[in-house]
């Protein structure tokens, strides 16, 4: 597939822990149009400062397929898979376009919990966005593998706890596995999801490296919402925690 261009105008490595990007992506084949998609700044910051060329990255929960097309533009090798037979086929179509280089990518079906025949210490770079529980209902329960169909917080945690382990289990030694995850609220209490997600990560035995604050910008902070913020007395969620950690 030809495509306008292959890289971003004006892009520079993020040195900070706060990340903003107002922008989605107008470069490669990269959208906005599937819902929680993480921003291609994102996954190119991270391939950049945690991988090298020719490395094998792995993103279990790929859904549009952003970190697919960054880590084929930037010559590393990737497994993405899901359960989702429309991420699967989006992915695939989003990486129908050419690059200079000898990168391979593998589409898989696969639940994240149970990586099957992947082997231990086998991957050099983990990232991933999963759903934030039930926030976005990816197959509306009819994938029974759907971790977004999980409305309990706890329950979610728990599973990503299984997540957690067989990352462990695939990462090798020393290198890092970057997940982005935000926060909700239930029954008008704010709900801390991301660092129940980032204890769970530390019980399967990683370590935190860094936890960076991004911002969100798909959020409507006018209008409506505004006016329910005040009437009600709560504040708009607008930030998510992207958590570094590497496996000692």
């Amino acid at each position: 597939m030809p495509i306008k261009k292959l890289h971003p105008d004006d892009f520079e490595l993020e040195c900070t822990t706060v990340w903003a990007f107002p922008r989605r992506g107008n470069w490669a084949t990269h959208t906005s149009d599937w819902r929680g998609n993480w921003s291609p700044e994102v996954a190119r910051n991270l391939i950049l400062r945690y991988s090298q060329e020719g490395d094998i990255l792995l993103d279990p929960m790929v859904g549009g397929g952003t970190t697919a097309i960054e880590a084929k533009i930037l010559n590393r090798n990737i497994v993405c898979s899901d359960v989702n037979d429309t991420a699967l086929e989006r992915t695939k179509k989003c990486l129908a376009f050419d690059v200079e280089n000898e990168s391979w990518q593998k589409v898989l079906k696969r639940d994240a919990r149970d990586l099957g025949k992947a082997n231990d210490e086998s991957v050099d770079f983990i990232l991933t966005h999963p759903p934030y529980a039930d926030i976005i209902k990816y197959s509306e329960g009819q994938i029974e593998e759907d971790l977004s169909n999980i409305h309990n917080i706890d329950g979610f945690a728990d599973e990503m706890e299984k997540v957690a382990r067989e990352l462990y289990r695939v990462l090798k030694k020393d290198k890092y596995c970057a997940i982005l995850i935000g926060d909700t609220r239930r029954n008008k209490m704010y709900q801390p999801l991301a660092y129940k997600i980032m204890d769970r990560f530390l019980k399967a035995g990683f370590q935190l490296k860094e936890d960076i604050i991004k911002r969100q910008y798909n959020c409507k902070a006018t209008g409506f919402w505004v006016e329910k913020s005040k009437a009600n007395n709560f504040l708009l969620i607008m930030h998510e925690h992207l958590f570094i950690f590497q496996k000692i």
